[in-house]
């Protein structure tokens, strides 16, 4: 089986315990962990969002609904993938739970390879976005090593400026400048300088800080 959905989770929270037993058991024949939950503040009350694998929420439960637990979540900026499920589906509800980021939102009955493949889906959206976020905390950390001098000269660089314009703007020798540039590509650990700029830019579109989107890009007007 794929390492990716050995590792992962499956949390089923259904109020219904013969519909949370089947879909248990269905999940766990193939291989993978679950953990289910009768209701949403139940579930609330053990979940560790740093575990990984995927969320399987019923629509309609006491309390707190499917919906208002995806919700709920979401303004925590808690984003594992979720899945829905529902004996009474309608139209308002499917978008109100895709437009919240729901992988799928299937209606009872569904067959098994229906969920099975949600499920995978869901699950593999997680390990790449986990992936995702390992790498940008990655890059964060080189940023944080590199001095004041190292950035504006990175900042430079990637604004394609050459070192004998760079030496120039920051009143610097460009043997100077080439030795803070040489420190950079190590201290970021990259081998050219495309791959400098696309690990950059990567980290500063996704909005991390401190260069995050309010950051000027390289080659953008300052």
């Amino acid at each position: 089986m794929d390492t990716t959905l050995a590792s992962a989770t499956v949390f089923i929270v259904d109020d219904d315990p013969a519909m949370r037993d089947s879909m248990s058991f269905l999940v766990r024949s193939v291989g993978m962990a679950v953990e289910t939950y009768s209701g949403a503040q139940e579930f609330l009350d053990a979940y560790d969002p740093q575990r990984p694998g995927c969320l399987v929420f019923d629509v309609r439960m006491p309390g707190m609904s499917g919906l208002e637990l995806q919700e709920f979540l979401s303004e925590r900026g808690i984003r594992s993938p979720v899945v829905m499920v529902t004996g009474y589906g309608d139209v308002p509800m499917a978008v109100r739970a895709l437009k919240g980021g729901a992988v799928d939102f299937l209606e009872k009955p569904f067959t098994d390879q229906e969920l099975l493949e949600t499920i995978n889906e869901a699950t593999d959206r997680d390990h790449r976005q986990r992936t995702k976020e390992a790498e940008l905390s990655k890059v964060k950390e080189r940023i944080s090593r590199l001095t004041p001098r190292e950035r504006e000269v990175m900042d430079l660089v990637l604004d394609g400026k050459p070192n004998k314009v760079i030496a120039a703007e920051l009143g610097l020798s460009p043997k100077t400048v080439e030795v803070h540039r040489s420190r950079v590509m190590a201290k970021m650990q990259v081998g050219s300088l495309a791959v400098l700029l696309q690990t950059v830019l990567s980290y500063r579109m996704s909005g991390s800080t401190p260069d995050g989107p309010d950051a000027p890009a390289p080659g953008s007007p300052q």
